[in-house]
Parts: structure tokens; C-alpha cells; sequence
């Protein structure tokens, strides 16, 4: 009976999501040309609260944990596991004071209302994962650019989404160059649990009445610990509260 009221749950939500992107797509635009960063900083921050509010038309609650003071004026590294494309407006909005910046493919680029765009106009960076040559040296620019601004990244260390929770391991290549040229950031590890059940039945019918819920865990200091050491204890805190059922 669920499943049968999630299609046309799922047909109103994808109405108001899709309406979202193209609305903000021009007011993004709009800011970051005329206004600058700020203001279309702040435009995708208002755009990322409304995502979350289309995810309430599906019955999701989303429970957002932090009970660190994270410092200002130091870059940070946001990470975590990767259930869905639901864990990205959370992230955004609840951390919008570290003003995250992410890590993604270049696919993600073009084609996309208001995403596509603030991918490529935010500070965000867009990689070819097939082609080291070109992504590390990416990421380094990128973390010259988080240690001018004193922003944040955000890296989902598994690579691609765990369709069932279960996390991946973490691929370190990505972390070992953010640490290397962010010497003195601060590591926000985040644990992500059930996004993955909103799409348990794929992108359509969407699961209704999903608890979501994102724990920040004990920030870490980079140069605390040697890279080898650091990884380890950035993937034993973020699935150390995992849940896989």
C-alpha cells in the first residue's frame, strides 16, 4: 500500500524539485554576475533549503547532529559516506556557514538547472575521474584555493553512492592530496545514515516517510597525524555509526 501512494507522491515531488532548480536557475545567475560570490552564495543556500522542504512532500524527516564548535578561519574538509544524491542539500545548508564546495564528476557540469551552474561557478571543482592527470592536479588548485578563502570541501571518499548503506571502502587518493596542500584544515567527518532507502526502489516511485540522518563526528586536525593514520581514522569514525538495515 505504501509503494502504491509513493507514484503519485513521487510525481508531485519531482514537479516541485524540478520547479526549483529551474526557478533558481536565472536567480543564480543574476546574483553571481551583478551581486557577486555572496550573493550567489547565499542563492544556493536558499535553494538548497528548498530541496529539503520538497523532500517533506515524500514524508522525509532529516535529522541533522552537531555538537562540536567548529573553528572559523581555517578551511575545512567535509567527509563522508555517500547513500544518495539526497545527502547533498543537508550538507549545504546545515554547514552553510563553512560554505562547502564539492568534488564531483564532470558529467554533473552541464545539463543540470541551478546545479550544473553552481557547480561551475560556486568553487567547486569538476574532475575526470578516469584521468589522474588531469584530477589530482585539480585537486590540488582546489586546496590552494580552500587555504586562500578558508572554505570548505566536501569529498565523498567511496567513490559512488552504496545503493543498500553498506559503505565502501574509501578510496584515499583525493583525501591524501586535500591534506597534503591543506596542511592546517580541519576535518569534519560526517556519518549519513538511510538516504540511501529514498531511492530503495530506484529514481521512481521514491520511498516515503524516510528518516534521514547525518552525525557530525569529532573534527580531526590535519596535521595531527600522518596521512596513513589519518585516512584510517576518518573511515573508522564516519562507519563506526553506520546503519545497515
Amino acid at each position: 500500500m505504501k509503494k502504491f501512494f509513493s507514484y503519485p507522491v513521487s510525481v508531485i515531488y519531482y514537479l516541485c524539485f524540478g520547479l526549483s532548480l529551474v526557478v533558481f536557475h536565472p536567480i543564480q545567475w543574476v546574483c553571481y554576475n551583478v551581486f557577486g560570490y555572496q550573493a550567489h552564495k547565499k542563492s544556493v543556500d536558499v535553494l538548497n533549503f528548498f530541496l529539503i522542504r520538497c523532500l517533506n512532500i515524500l514524508g522525509t524527516r532529516i535529522t541533522f547532529e552537531n555538537t562540536y564548535q567548529l573553528p572559523e578561519g581555517v578551511p575545512h574538509i567535509i567527509v563522508a559516506n555517500h547513500q544518495s544524491t539526497y545527502d547533498i542539500p543537508p550538507i549545504i545548508w546545515y554547514l552553510r556557514k563553512l560554505h562547502p564546495k564539492f568534488i564531483s564528476k564532470k558529467e554533473l557540469g552541464k545539463g543540470i538547472p541551478s546545479i550544473s551552474y553552481n557547480l561551475r561557478n560556486g568553487g567547486s571543482i569538476l574532475i575526470d575521474r578516469k584521468n589522474s592527470r588531469q584530477s589530482l592536479p585539480a585537486i590540488k588548485n582546489f586546496a590552494e584555493y580552500l587555504n586562500k578563502t578558508n572554505r570548505a570541501a566536501v569529498i565523498f571518499p567511496e567513490g559512488t553512492r552504496s545503493k543498500t548503506g553498506v559503505p565502501k571502502r574509501f578510496s584515499p587518493n583525493g583525501l591524501k592530496m586535500l591534506f597534503k596542500y591543506c596542511p592546517n584544515a580541519v576535518i569534519v567527518p560526517i556519518t549519513i545514515n538511510n538516504s540511501w532507502k529514498i531511492v530503495q526502489y530506484g529514481s521512481f516511485p521514491l520511498n516515503l516517510g524516510v528518516h534521514v540522518k547525518l552525525t557530525v563526528q569529532e573534527p580531526i586536525l590535519v596535521n595531527k597525524f600522518d596521512t596513513e593514520t589519518l585516512v584510517e581514522k576518518i573511515e573508522q569514525e564516519i562507519k563506526k555509526d553506520i546503519i545497515t538495515q
